[in-house]
Protein backbone atom coordinates (compact mmCIF):
# COMPACT_ATOMS: atom_id res chain seq x y z
CA UNK A 1 0.00 0.00 0.00
CA UNK A 2 1.18 3.54 -0.68
CA UNK A 3 2.03 5.44 1.97
CA UNK A 4 1.91 9.68 2.66
CA UNK A 5 3.77 10.85 5.44
CA UNK A 6 3.23 7.71 7.87
CA UNK A 7 -0.25 7.10 7.05
CA UNK A 8 -1.97 4.68 4.75
CA UNK A 9 -4.67 4.68 1.78
CA UNK A 10 -7.23 3.44 4.01
CA UNK A 11 -5.84 6.14 6.76
CA UNK A 12 -6.56 8.70 4.25
CA UNK A 13 -9.49 7.96 2.91
CA UNK A 14 -11.07 7.19 6.23
CA UNK A 15 -10.46 10.70 7.37
CA UNK A 16 -11.35 12.66 4.14
CA UNK A 17 -15.01 10.60 5.01
CA UNK A 18 -15.72 11.29 8.64
CA UNK A 19 -14.19 15.34 7.36
CA UNK A 20 -16.84 15.10 5.05
CA UNK A 21 -19.28 13.23 7.01
CA UNK A 22 -18.44 16.02 9.82
CA UNK A 23 -18.92 18.58 7.63
CA UNK A 24 -22.43 17.19 5.66
CA UNK A 25 -23.69 17.00 9.61
CA UNK A 26 -22.76 21.00 10.59
CA UNK A 27 -24.44 22.05 7.38
CA UNK A 28 -27.21 20.56 8.16
CA UNK A 29 -27.41 21.96 11.94
CA UNK A 30 -26.47 25.16 10.84
CA UNK A 31 -28.85 25.61 7.91
CA UNK A 32 -32.01 27.64 8.74
CA UNK A 33 -34.63 25.15 8.87
CA UNK A 34 -37.03 24.02 11.64
CA UNK A 35 -35.93 21.54 14.27
CA UNK A 36 -38.10 18.88 13.25
CA UNK A 37 -36.78 19.26 9.54
CA UNK A 38 -33.23 19.27 10.85
CA UNK A 39 -33.59 15.59 12.95
CA UNK A 40 -34.98 14.03 10.49
CA UNK A 41 -32.19 15.07 7.91
CA UNK A 42 -29.44 14.59 10.46
CA UNK A 43 -31.62 11.06 11.06
CA UNK A 44 -31.76 10.20 7.50
CA UNK A 45 -27.74 10.98 6.82
CA UNK A 46 -27.41 9.12 9.77
CA UNK A 47 -28.73 5.91 8.23
CA UNK A 48 -27.11 6.75 4.90
CA UNK A 49 -23.91 6.46 6.72
CA UNK A 50 -24.73 3.25 8.48
CA UNK A 51 -25.77 1.70 5.13
CA UNK A 52 -23.18 2.79 3.12
CA UNK A 53 -20.42 1.64 6.26
CA UNK A 54 -21.76 -1.52 6.71
CA UNK A 55 -20.62 -2.29 3.74
CA UNK A 56 -17.24 -1.54 3.83
CA UNK A 57 -17.24 -2.78 6.94
CA UNK A 58 -18.01 -6.57 4.96
CA UNK A 59 -15.17 -5.94 2.30
CA UNK A 60 -12.95 -4.86 4.46
CA UNK A 61 -13.61 -8.38 6.76
CA UNK A 62 -13.29 -9.75 3.46
CA UNK A 63 -10.06 -8.75 2.80
CA UNK A 64 -8.80 -9.22 5.99
CA UNK A 65 -10.01 -12.97 6.07
CA UNK A 66 -8.32 -13.49 2.34
CA UNK A 67 -5.34 -12.20 3.61
CA UNK A 68 -4.95 -14.09 6.46
CA UNK A 69 -5.47 -17.37 4.36
CA UNK A 70 -2.95 -16.42 1.84
CA UNK A 71 -0.23 -15.56 4.73
CA UNK A 72 -1.44 -19.22 6.45
CA UNK A 73 -1.22 -21.04 3.01
CA UNK A 74 2.79 -19.17 2.67
CA UNK A 75 3.56 -19.61 6.32
CA UNK A 76 2.82 -23.70 5.54
CA UNK A 77 4.67 -23.92 1.66
CA UNK A 78 7.51 -22.11 3.77
CA UNK A 79 7.57 -24.82 6.54
CA UNK A 80 7.17 -27.34 3.95
CA UNK A 81 10.24 -26.15 1.95
CA UNK A 82 12.19 -25.94 4.89
CA UNK A 83 11.73 -29.56 6.21
CA UNK A 84 12.33 -30.72 2.59
CA UNK A 85 15.72 -28.68 2.80
CA UNK A 86 16.78 -29.68 5.80
CA UNK A 87 16.19 -33.50 5.26
CA UNK A 88 18.05 -33.14 1.38
CA UNK A 89 20.69 -31.42 3.54
CA UNK A 90 20.62 -34.08 5.92
CA UNK A 91 21.06 -36.97 3.19
CA UNK A 92 24.11 -35.51 1.69
CA UNK A 93 25.43 -35.17 5.56
CA UNK A 94 25.18 -38.79 5.87
CA UNK A 95 26.21 -39.46 1.80
CA UNK A 96 29.32 -37.12 2.40
CA UNK A 97 30.06 -39.26 6.02
CA UNK A 98 29.78 -42.51 4.20
CA UNK A 99 32.16 -41.35 1.26
CA UNK A 100 34.47 -40.01 3.79
CA UNK A 101 34.75 -43.27 5.87
CA UNK A 102 35.15 -45.30 2.81
CA UNK A 103 37.60 -43.50 1.78
CA UNK A 104 39.32 -43.31 4.96
CA UNK A 105 38.90 -47.32 4.51
CA UNK A 106 40.57 -47.21 1.22
CA UNK A 107 43.93 -45.08 2.22
CA UNK A 108 43.90 -47.06 5.94
CA UNK A 109 44.87 -50.65 3.06
CA UNK A 110 47.03 -48.82 0.61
Amino acid sequence: MEEREGYGVGSMFFAFLLGGLVGAGVALILAPQSGPETRKRVRDLAEDVKEKTSGIKEKVSKGVEQGKDVVSATIAKGKEFVDEQKSALGSAIEAGKEAFEQERERHKKA
